[in-house]
C-alpha cells in the first residue's frame, strides 16, 4: 500500500496539483497556496500526499498551529491543522483518506479540521467530535476536533 510522503514545495508537486484542479472539487484548490510558498524555498512544505505510481491520488495540507490568537483550547495549546484533504475520485474507496488521517493523527496532538464537500461523516469517523461553534474564531467554518487517546490539556 503506497505511503503518505511529504511534498516538496517544487513545480512537480505543482503539476500535481494541477490534476486536483482538473479532476478534484474547486473548492479544495491548493495550486495558488503551493505557488505562493515556491518564491521562499526555506519554508518546511506542509504538503502531504499518496501516490499511485506516478499519479498523486490524495493530498492534504498538515501544519501545527499556535492556539494563540482566539484559543480553541483554555488554556490556549498548539494542535495540527487539516486543510483540504482530499482523494481524487477514481482512487476513492482505497483508504487513502484513512492514511492520510492516521499519519495527522502520529502527531499525537489534537487536531482541527473543516468540514468541506459533505466530508463531516468521514472525520466523525475517525474520531472528529464538533469544537463548540465562535463566530469570530471559526468564520463559518464548520470546525471538527480529535483528540488523542488519554490526552490531557496542560
Amino acid at each position: 500500500m503506497s505511503e503518505v510522503k511529504h511534498l516538496a514545495i517544487n513545480y512537480k508537486t505543482a503539476e500535481d496539483f494541477k490534476k486536483f484542479r482538473e479532476y478534484g472539487a474547486q473548492e479544495l484548490q491548493m495550486v495558488k497556496e503551493l505557488e505562493g510558498n515556491m518564491i521562499d524555498a526555506d519554508i518546511d512544505s506542509p504538503f502531504y500526499g499518496i501516490y499511485v505510481g506516478d499519479t498523486l491520488a490524495a493530498r492534504m495540507c498538515l501544519y501545527r498551529k499556535e492556539d494563540e490568537q482566539a484559543p480553541i483550547f483554555d488554556p490556549p495549546h498548539d494542535y495540527m491543522v487539516i486543510w483540504k484533504l482530499e482523494v481524487l475520485e477514481k482512487y476513492r474507496g482505497r483508504g487513502f483518506g484513512s492514511k492520510m488521517i492516521e499519519y495527522a493523527k502520529s502527531y499525537g496532538i489534537p487536531i482541527k479540521a473543516v468540514s468541506r464537500q459533505n466530508s463531516r461523516g468521514f472525520f466523525e469517523r475517525h474520531g472528529f467530535e464538533p469544537l463548540k461553534y465562535d463566530i469570530e474564531r471559526d468564520m463559518s467554518e464548520d470546525p471538527l476536533i480529535w483528540y488523542p487517546e488519554g490526552y490531557v490539556l496542560n
